[in-house]
């Protein structure tokens, strides 16, 4: 009996590691605005759901197996993480392309960021948690266990390529977000050239200032929920279909 307990509790320990470093950089459960304690709760949560799913943990040295815990619960969370960086960055580029750089605010990230960033990571965030995300979350925390078991070091040639697809699909999110942006900033600049060029003596930039501005908060009011839903489609796919799916 004693035994089994001890079994026991040694896979509840390793299934903690893993789940604590995903929920760590999980979208909504890993924001540093929320508290330690709670997220110590959800990750304690999230261990209680998933344990009757994993198998027994292998013999032998235990550091071995609570490194590659950890390992690979980083590495599989920061893989949805990106998605999170590319809602952040399409933010930067939008507020860069319609001179909202300058305009500050206070967000999910303790770093200062330009306000239109922190206003589409803090809907992005709502939303997901809204339709339901941190179940789909639950669920890419639960799949890791039949595709990386307790104990083993992912393949790193996998998570290589794992990491280049994230990083590549979170560059191509970020720019289909901020496109619309770009697209008002470039024709702003064209027209402004424009007008110079015409009128030289005009001081073209204390016209055009405010025009780009209300352009650009104009642009995300109306573009904004679109852009969301997007991002939610991106992140609920691959959430519930995992990049390692086809492996």
């Amino acid at each position: 009996m004693l035994t089994a307990v001890g079994a026991y509790w040694a896979q509840l320990v390793f299934v903690f590691l893993r789940c604590s470093a995903m929920v760590a950089l999980l979208p909504g459960f890993g924001e540093q605005v929320i508290p330690m304690r709670v997220r110590l709760a959800i990750a304690i949560a999230v261990t209680v759901a998933v344990l009757p799913m994993t198998g027994p943990p292998p013999d032998g040295l235990r550091f071995a197996v609570a490194a590659a815990e950890v390992t690979t619960g980083l590495l599989l969370g920061a893989l949805l993480r990106f998605l999170i960086f590319a809602l952040q960055l399409a933010g930067s580029i939008a507020a860069q392309s319609t001179s909202l750089a300058q305009i500050f605010g206070g967000g999910v990230t303790p770093d200062p960021s330009p306000a239109m960033g922190n206003v589409l990571l803090l809907g992005g965030l709502s939303l997901f948690a809204i339709a339901g995300g941190h179940v789909d979350a639950v669920i890419y925390v639960a799949s890791s266990f039949f595709v990386v078991p307790i104990g083993t070091f992912p393949d790193p040639e996998v998570m290589l390529q794992l990491g280049l697809q994230g990083s590549g699909e979170m560059m191509r999110l970020a720019l289909r977000l901020a496109m619309p942006f770009v697209i008002a900033g470039l024709l702003y600049n064209v027209v402004l050239g424009a007008v110079n060029r015409a009128m030289p003596q005009l001081m073209v930039a204390f016209v055009g200032a405010p025009a780009i501005t209300a352009v650009g908060l104009a642009l995300l009011a109306l573009s904004g929920p679109v852009l969301l839903n997007v991002w939610l489609d991106g992140i609920r796919m691959f959430a519930l279909v995992p990049p390692w799916g086809a492996q």
